[in-house]
């Protein structure tokens, strides 16, 4: 068996828990620098830092099997642009949300993305999920709203723990916290990035899955490191200068921003975004052990229904298969 024609069935869940893992570590050092960069600044960081390390594990494999069997296209372009430029979005709307008082409630919206990817996914891929899977997409994700928002903030209209927070006034004349609004939004930047960069993969032609899925990644790093610092020279050159000055944990922040990039592609190339994205909702357990409130402040029931409904939808997932 080759591991480039057929691969084992179980890699791209292997490559997704590595993934979720490795971002967890990322989303805890790019958090550290939005305080010094700002919102733009952070978001840059992840791809300017990233990029010399993508270029890094495509030189690797371009030595070790060539890059011949690539069959580059206007319309692996246009996938691997839109994957790029809705991840900056959504990399932004992320921080903007961390940034608000509802820290916990914005992150828990964001996580609403696997079921916006399966909306996306059909739309512009084609992808359907099996009645089964979908409805696993569903009870995961409805599982980590249940754990991720705090007690009581349901009865305050999903504002969070302390009452009088940021909103913004909707069309209609009803107002919704801010937090919440940047992280729906965020996730739906997310969704679209993940069907982007599933599209380029895909585009690509039939060459080994872990080629097509290194070279869309330094693909959509050279276009997100051009865009944001020809933005960054636009508007705010001093902030290149800051980032530069802050080269040791932007380097960090990079280089787990391009590992866990590479791994989240190899699952995309080998399963439906869908299908990857909930699997990958097991970052919410690696943030929950990093911050200790599993373990120093306990489990709630609210949360540990949530954690079973959580970690059963995933399960079903991976037993009914997309």
């Amino acid at each position: 068996m080759s591991l480039a024609t057929d691969p084992p069935a179980w890699l791209w869940v292997a490559c997704t828990v590595a993934a979720a893992g490795v971002q967890t570590a990322r989303n805890a050092a790019q958090r550290s620098l939005t305080g010094r960069l700002g919102t733009v600044g952070a978001t840059h960081v992840r791809f300017l830092f990233g990029l010399p390390f993508g270029l890094l594990f495509l030189a690797g494999l371009a030595a070790s099997t060539g890059l011949a069997s690539l069959q580059p296209s206007w319309s692996y372009a246009a996938w691997a642009l839109m994957g790029a430029v809705f991840q900056i979005l959504g990399t932004a709307l992320m921080l903007a949300a961390m940034r608000e008082r509802s820290f916990v409630v914005s992150i828990a919206y964001v996580k609403t993305e696997p079921v916006q990817i399966a909306l996306f996914g059909l739309v512009f891929l084609g992808e359907r999920l099996s009645l089964q899977a979908s409805a696993a997409v569903l009870v995961a994700t409805a599982g980590v709203l249940l754990m991720s928002i705090p007690a009581g903030a349901a009865g305050r209209g999903m504002e969070g723990a302390s009452g009088d927070v940021p909103s913004t006034r909707l069309p209609g004349g009803g107002r919704v916290p801010r937090a919440a609004l940047f992280g729906v939004l965020s996730g739906a930047m997310f969704a679209l990035s993940a069907v982007g960069f599933r599209g380029a993969i895909l585009a690509l032609g039939e060459g080994p899955f872990y080629l097509r899925a290194t070279a869309t990644l330094a693909t959509s790093l050279a276009m997100q490191t051009a865009l944001l610092t020809g933005w960054l020279l636009w508007r705010d050159r001093a902030v290149l200068g800051e980032i530069l000055r802050l080269w040791r944990p932007s380097l960090l922040a990079g280089a787990a921003g391009a590992l866990a990039s590479q791994l989240w592609f190899l699952a995309f190339s080998l399963q439906a975004a869908a299908a990857v994205r909930t699997v990958g909702l097991a970052e919410i357990l690696f943030a929950q052990a990093v911050s200790h409130r599993l373990f120093a402040q306990g489990t709630t029931a609210r949360e540990a229904v949530g954690m079973a409904m959580m970690v059963g939808g995933v399960i079903w997932l991976l037993l009914a298969g997309p």
